[in-house]
């Protein structure tokens, strides 16, 4: 939307919802910066691989990001969003053509799309609950923090203010020494300058053997 005023939000909900999918029943806002603020964490990193160095081009990319936001399968419901709402998984481009399915009357179609919807609805409330528990499971759990000895290489996330799409992380480094029990000394690969690095702030680099 070019803004977000009551008019044309109206506007939006009128032409964009009712004319395609008739009157909703509840009207669920995304708009409460908890939920928004995770949607936007989920999109930037993929908005931030294909931007070209300006910056200014990230609004290109939006369409396919959501689509492939909107195809996958989410851990948590165990379904994509394209599925639950079509209740049919998306054709994409470089699928084969599948054969036809054959219908004994017309009215198969809308019995077997119903069958498909309760399904769907019973199965997604289970792995919620599911999912639910595990992390439940996993936040309780005492993890250890991860050791890292000399040699290794791991990234280092950057502090203070940066570009919405810039780099969450830097490096590779080599780690150094082990400074304290939670510190590191490291090494930029490039500049050989060392610093002094938290645990908080680093991830492993893990490599791919080809």
């Amino acid at each position: 939307m070019p803004n977000n005023s009551a008019t044309t939000a109206a506007q939006f909900i009128v032409e964009e919802v009712i004319l395609k999918y008739d009157v909703p029943k509840k009207l669920i806002t995304d708009q409460d910066q908890w939920t928004s603020g995770t949607l936007n964490a989920t999109f930037y990193p993929q908005l931030a691989k294909p931007h070209n160095e300006n910056v200014n081009h990230w609004d290109e990319y939006l369409p396919a990001c959501i689509f492939a936001y909107n195809s996958g399968q989410h851990g948590t419901a165990g379904y994509s969003p394209f599925q639950l709402m079509f209740a049919r998984e998306p054709v994409l481009p470089f699928d084969q053509p599948t054969s036809d399915i054959t219908l004994a009357k017309p009215s198969d179609y809308w019995a077997q799309i119903i069958q498909l919807m309760k399904i769907y609805k019973t199965s997604v409330k289970s792995n919620i609950i599911s999912q639910q528990q595990l992390s439940k499971q996993r936040y309780d759990k005492q993890r250890a923090d991860p050791t890292y000895h000399p040699g290794d290489l791991v990234f280092i996330k950057q502090l203070g203010k940066r570009p919405k799409f810039g780099e969450l992380y830097s490096g590779p480094y080599k780690v150094i020494q082990k400074e304290h029990p939670l510190t590191y000394l490291v090494e930029d690969q490039k500049s050989l300058i060392q610093q002094q690095v938290h645990l908080s702030r680093k991830e492993p680099v893990y490599e791919r053997t080809i």
